[in-house]
């Protein structure tokens, strides 16, 4: 017998940093958080600087980045492998869905675009993305036509995608799901379709196949636009949008705040004591920011921002660390 808790902490921020802001993107290198992209007004992406957040001394400032820097956009994805950081797709100013892959060398400083037009996946916004030590997988999302139900892997050592299998009919295309890989397998679970949903899907890497699984367990409502953390053999999920606005996109729907644990290997969901009743828990939200990375040492979730039951945009930042305790101990 297991059961899972966790600890919010609230990060304190000092310097000039992104503000508050909903679909953008961060990812982690090292005690440095790279923040890009996102909107504080619907749908108006709002600059396209790369800012960075020291873990440790809790300051913002504004990478003085070269090379071939992205223009501005929303409902854009960043992950890293290394001391690289990717960042796919988006929509721009124009509302025009994109598909260019760039990366950027936290190192140097320097932006370099990978790919685009008719290499890689299609154009797309609010898709998924995850990466292992070699490679990062892109999921679904809003295409041009429709939304996507597609998964692509970028090899960075060899420099080329390659498109899996298709989904198939059970896994409906859709926006704003989580996306993890776990012991060998990449996992899809709940997104929007349409309505929220709440099914789980994973792509066998090896065996090149898809399943769809039952879950157990103290199950999570259907919802999407949350934040997903693998670590092991358990995906974490927290908040998301769990009733859609009738607004779209221009309102707020409705929030959640808790957060869920998956056991890639028994199928059974877990909700997460996480001291939901703490001053320094971030409450419902979705369309946030979020990353896997260490603060303190402790491997966890970084959130930053999002929009709130209100339809305001946020700007704070929380890190969730998960503990498991075996046999109540």
């Amino acid at each position: 017998m297991s059961f899972m808790q966790g600890k919010w902490f609230k990060l304190d921020q000092k310097g000039a940093g992104p503000g508050a802001r909903s679909s953008h993107a961060i990812s982690i290198v090292g005690d440095k958080v790279y923040a890009f992209g996102g909107e504080f007004t619907p749908r108006i992406p709002v600059d396209n600087a790369l800012y960075v957040f020291d873990l440790v001394e809790r300051t913002w400032s504004v990478a003085e980045a070269t090379g071939d820097i992205p223009p501005p956009r929303v409902g854009v994805s960043m992950t890293s492998i290394g001391d690289i950081i990717y960042v796919f797709a988006g929509r721009d100013a124009t509302h025009k869905e994109l598909n260019e892959l760039y990366s950027f060398d936290t190192s140097s400083n320097r932006w370099t675009l990978l790919t685009s037009g008719d290499t890689g996946p299609e154009n797309r916004s609010y898709h998924s993305i995850a990466a292992d030590g070699r490679c990062l997988y892109v999921f679904g999302g809003c295409g041009v036509s429709g939304r996507l139900n597609d998964l692509w892997a970028y090899d960075v050592i060899d420099g080329k995608w390659t498109k899996f299998p298709a989904a198939g009919e059970n896994c409906k295309p859709r926006g704003g799901p989580g996306l993890a890989v776990s012991l060998g397998k990449i996992w899809v679970v709940y997104g929007f379709s349409g309505v929220e949903i709440d099914d789980v899907h994973y792509f066998d890497l090896v065996e090149e196949k898809w399943i769809q699984v039952e879950t157990t367990g103290e199950k999570p409502t259907p919802r999407s636009v949350f934040s997903t953390l693998g670590i092991g053999k358990y995906i974490f999920i927290s908040g998301g949008e769990i009733d859609p606005s009738d607004l779209g996109h221009l309102g707020a729907g409705k929030f959640a705040a808790e957060v869920y644990a998956l056991d890639t290997e028994t199928l059974a969901w877990k909700k997460v004591e996480d001291g939901s009743n703490s001053v320094e828990h971030p409450g419902p939200r979705g369309w946030c920011a979020f990353a896997g990375g260490k603060l303190d040492g402790q491997e966890g979730l970084l959130v930053y921002g999002g929009n709130s039951p209100s339809n305001d945009r946020l700007e704070d930042i929380y890190f969730f660390c998960p503990s498991l305790f075996e046999n109540g101990k």
